[in-house]
């Protein structure tokens, strides 16, 4: 969500609170409608409490998720980056293509996997160049003692970037059930209501304003936070991007001028399989 379409929503949400506490402020007795102050404004502290306690879990509970995901982003990049590494010391015959299919891999998930997790449109299908490079591996025959050791290692990066990549599409999925969400706004629109009742009508119109405005603002820019978080893979400041791919490609593109690996890849631009 861009800043400013956020700023719009808690300056509407707002205007629209203030322009209700105002109305009912016209017919509203001198000193609220609660006859007992005190004890009105204590079992508003007491709601205020809870909604702040209930949001601050949620909010933690967000923003461990968009810090998994962004850790399994950049752990994935990392990995790929020394599987073509170690894709050097495997068998001639197959290194070759196991870093060409590494580098479409990158590329579907830059370009391919990414956009469709900000669409909330990825499936849970196998990334196809992940199956294309088990296919490969399956025809290696290591020999020598070094292509035996970056065999081995290579199972271990391959499940290195398998969890990686697990941790990164969880967080396109979302963290936070609907019904913790209905319980947020229910609370919300509670406490709006509640904050109604002490509409007086002896008190200075930008007092009420002030009084309902900043609750509302504090209350719409939390919830705003919360579905950002929850939701890290956005267009936009805060959302997402894949730079750590984006990076290892430049740097794998480098690496196959030094290893003279310039023949054409088994994929376009953004990762997809190009007929033979």
């Amino acid at each position: 969500m861009s800043p400013f379409l956020a700023a719009a929503i808690v300056i509407g949400a707002t205007g629209i609170a203030i322009t209700a506490m105002l109305v009912v402020r016209r017919r509203a007795p001198e000193g609220s409608f609660f006859e007992d102050g005190d004890r009105a404004a204590g079992v508003f502290g007491v709601l205020a409490t809870g909604f702040a306690v209930l949001l601050g879990l949620i909010v933690v509970i967000a923003f461990t998720s968009y810090d998994d995901s962004a850790a399994g982003a950049e752990a994935e990049a990392l990995t790929v980056a020394q599987q073509f590494e170690t894709a050097q010391f495997l068998p001639p015959a197959v290194r070759r293509r196991l870093g060409d299919e590494l580098v479409c891999y990158g590329r579907s998930v830059a370009y391919t996997e990414w956009p469709d997790q900000e669409d909330g449109t990825l499936s849970d299908a196998l990334n196809p160049w992940g199956v294309a490079l088990f296919r490969t591996l399956k025809t290696t025959q290591p020999k020598t003692p070094s292509e035996q050791s970056a065999y081995d290692k290579w199972f271990d990066q391959t499940s290195e970037r398998e969890q990686a990549a697990n941790e990164r599409r969880h967080g396109a999925e979302g963290v936070i059930p609907w019904q913790l969400w209905l319980v947020l706004f229910m609370t919300g629109v509670i406490i709006v209501g509640y904050v109604l009742f002490f509409a007086d009508s002896a008190e200075r119109a930008v007092v009420q304003a002030v009084l309902m405005g900043s609750v509302v603002a504090v209350i719409t820019v939390t919830l705003l936070l919360i579905r950002a978080l929850d939701n890290p893979f956005q267009e936009g400041r805060g959302g997402l991007r894949p730079v750590a791919m984006e990076r290892t490609l430049r740097v794998i593109g480098e690496d196959r001028a030094v290893v003279g690996q310039r023949d054409r890849l088994p994929c376009d631009a953004r990762g997809r399989v190009l007929n033979p």
